[in-house]
């Protein structure tokens, strides 16, 4: 058995869970809801405020979306109790950020101002010129927009400027010697 698959997943208090017939689970907490389908495979129990995911047999395809299938419904669990947030920070001379109503504006080097505005899923916060925070109750979309900010400049190895998450170290290189 899947040592993930099998954990079973406990229902904090406020949180409502329901599955339908078609492994349809809607998950409503107090920071909002979220609705997803998932494979009509796994068996999906809910009992005394516990949720347990089980495998039908062990075949390859199943083992595999056994574990998924629990850590899918458990960031839902997560995301509408505690929600989810991604920090990056903005690293360059001139290089900063700032909140205009819904839009992120960024100045990144570029002859222009790039601009992405959030949407109802996400949300923005700028606590200062050199940091970005990306909030949300879906793991999946608040990774994905912390991704597409920091795909306008990636970070370079050689001054280490650009967007880059709180995390991440970058791998500096040495530069060209001059002629000797």
């Amino acid at each position: 058995m899947s040592r993930i698959g099998r954990a079973p997943i406990t229902i904090p208090a406020g949180v409502e869970v329901k599955v339908d017939g078609h492994n349809h689970v809607t998950v409503k907490g107090p920071k909002g809801s979220i609705e997803r389908t998932l494979v009509p495979q796994m068996k999906i129990d809910i009992t005394d405020g516990v949720i347990h995911v089980s495998r039908p047999d062990d075949t390859k395809e199943n083992r595999s979306l056994h574990g998924l299938t629990r850590t899918l419904i458990d960031n839902m669990v997560i995301g509408v109790t505690h929600g989810f947030e991604k920090k990056l920070e903005i690293n360059g001379v001139g290089y900063r950020a700032q909140k205009e109503g819904k839009n992120l504006v960024m100045n990144l080097g570029y002859s222009h101002q790039v601009i992405m505005s959030e949407n109802e899923d996400i949300q923005i916060d700028v606590p200062d010129a050199n940091h970005i925070v990306i909030k949300g109750i879906d793991k999946q979309k608040v990774g994905q927009f912390a991704a597409e900010v920091r795909g306008k400049r990636p970070p370079e190895p050689y001054k280490g400027k650009g967007i880059k998450y709180d995390y991440e170290t970058i791998r500096r290189k040495e530069g060209k010697t001059g002629a000797k």
